[in-house]
C-alpha cells in the first residue's frame, strides 16, 4: 500500500498551488484540518505557504539536489542513474557546494564551452543535459522557484560516428585479438563484433540465454529500455567460441570474472593492448557492433534487415521488423561475418582464433 500525504490546492496570486501539508499517519485527519485553515488565513493575507519551503530549496547546494535527484528520481527511474553520477563527479563536482540559487545561466554556457573545448562536445552536451535534467526535477518535483539555468543554450552540433572495421585493417585487427592473454576478453570481444549486440548484453550475458542448439541468444526483455525481448543469431564461429567456453564453464556467466559483478566489465586495458597491436589508435569497443551492421549493408541486407539484427525498434520500422522472419536474419549476419574473415584471411569454418584456454589475465 502507497503512502498518503495531505494537500492544499488553491490558486495563489493567480498560478493553482498543492500545499504539503503532512504525511498520514503522523499528521491526523485533524490536524490536516487545521493546517490547511492556517495555510488558507497565510493565502488570504496575500502570503504563499510553500515561499519558506521554495526559499530553503533554492538555497541547498548542488550537490544537495544531486544527491535527492538520485534518490528520489534516477535511481527508481533510470536503468542509466550510475553513468548520470559519474558524469556529475567528471564535470560539475567544481560546483559541489554551490548553492542553487548561485547558478546562472552565462555560468553554464561558460562551462558548456570549458567542456567542449577539452573534452569535446559529446562530453559537454551530457553535462548540459544532466544538469538540465536536474533542475528539471528540482522545478517539478521539489517545487524549486528558481530559473533553470541549464535551459536555452544551444548544445555542440554532434556527427555521427563511423567508424568501423575496414577490409585492410581485418587481417591485424584479429591476429592482434588472437595474441590478447586473456581468453576471456579476446573470446568477449570476437563475440561482441560476430553478434553485433549491445556492449551491456554481452557483458552480462548468461548461460542460460545461450541456445547452441538452434544457434540462438534469447536476451530477456528486463535488459533493454523499450520492454521487448531479443533473438541474436550465432553464427558458425561464435557457437565455436562459446561450445569451448561451454565446455569449462562453471556459473551463470559466459563471461565470469572476480568482479564485485561476477562478470567481466569494462576491459579497458586489455582492449588498448589489442588496439596498440594491431595498430589502431580509434576504434571503440562499440564500434565492433557498427562493424557486422556495415558489412551487412556492404553484403546487401535492407535496413530493416540490420535493425532487426541490432533491436532497433522505431515509429517508422517497428511494423516492417515484426513481419521479418529471423531467416533472413540468419542469412544477413552468416553473409556478414563470412565476408569479414574471407577479408582477414580467416576461414568461415576455422575457429576465428586458437581456441587455447590460457589463464585469464587482467583486464
Amino acid at each position: 500500500m502507497g503512502s498518503k500525504t495531505f494537500y492544499l490546492y488553491r490558486r495563489i496570486n493567480g498560478r493553482p498551488e498543492r500545499v504539503k501539508l503532512g504525511g498520514f499517519p503522523a499528521v491526523t485527519v485533524k490536524q490536516a484540518r487545521k493546517l490547511a485553515t492556517e495555510a488558507l488565513g497565510t493565502i488570504a493575507t496575500g502570503g504563499n505557504p510553500n515561499a519558506a519551503r521554495r526559499a530553503v530549496r533554492a538555497e541547498w547546494t548542488l550537490n544537495q539536489l544531486l544527491d535527492d535527484y538520485l534518490e528520489r528520481h534516477a535511481k527508481p527511474h533510470k536503468k542509466s542513474w550510475k553513468e548520470d553520477e559519474a558524469q556529475y563527479r567528471r564535470y560539475l563536482l567544481q560546483w559541489d557546494a554551490r548553492r542553487l540559487s548561485e547558478i546562472r545561466k552565462a555560468d553554464v554556457k561558460m562551462l558548456h564551452v570549458e567542456i567542449g573545448d577539452t573534452s569535446g562536445h559529446y562530453a559537454a552536451n551530457r553535462m548540459l543535459a544532466l544538469l538540465r535534467g536536474m533542475f528539471n526535477y528540482a522545478i517539478r518535483e521539489r517545487d524549486l522557484d528558481l530559473p533553470n539555468p541549464a535551459v536555452g543554450i544551444k548544445p555542440f552540433h554532434e556527427a555521427a560516428r563511423e567508424r568501423r572495421l575496414m577490409a585492410d585493417e581485418l587481417p591485424a585487427f584479429f591476429q592482434a585479438v588472437a595474441e590478447e592473454p586473456n581468453a576471456t576478453v579476446r573470446d568477449y570481444i570476437l563475440i561482441s563484433l560476430l553478434t553485433g549486440a549491445r556492449r551491456a548484453n554481452v557483458l552480462a550475458m548468461r548461460w542460460e540465454e545461450v541456445h547452441l542448439d538452434r544457434a540462438a541468444w534469447d536476451i530477456p526483455a528486463e535488459k533493454f529500455k523499450n520492454g521487448k525481448p531479443l533473438t541474436v543469431h550465432l553464427p558458425r564461429p561464435a557457437l565455436n567460441i562459446l561450445e569451448a567456453r561451454q565446455a569449462e564453464a562453471a556459473g551463470p556467466w559466459v563471461f565470469p570474472t572476480t568482479s564485485a559483478t561476477g562478470h567481466l566489465v569494462e576491459p579497458k586495458a586489455a582492449w588498448a593492448r589489442i588496439l596498440k597491436r594491431a595498430g589502431l589508435a580509434d576504434l571503440r569497443l562499440h564500434d565492433l557492433r557498427r562493424s557486422l551492421a556495415s558489412w551487412q549493408i556492404d553484403t546487401g541486407a535492407s535496413l530493416a534487415i540490420v535493425g532487426k539484427t541490432l533491436g532497433h525498434l522505431s515509429q517508422a520500422t517497428t511494423a516492417v521488423y515484426a513481419r521479418l522472419s529471423q531467416d533472413p536474419v540468419r542469412r544477413s549476419v552468416d553473409t556478414a561475418v563470412d565476408t569479414m574473415l574471407a577479408a582477414a584471411g580467416v576461414q568461415p569454418t576455422a575457429d576465428v582464433v586458437p581456441l587455447k584456454r590460457s589463464a585469464a589475465g587482467k583486464s
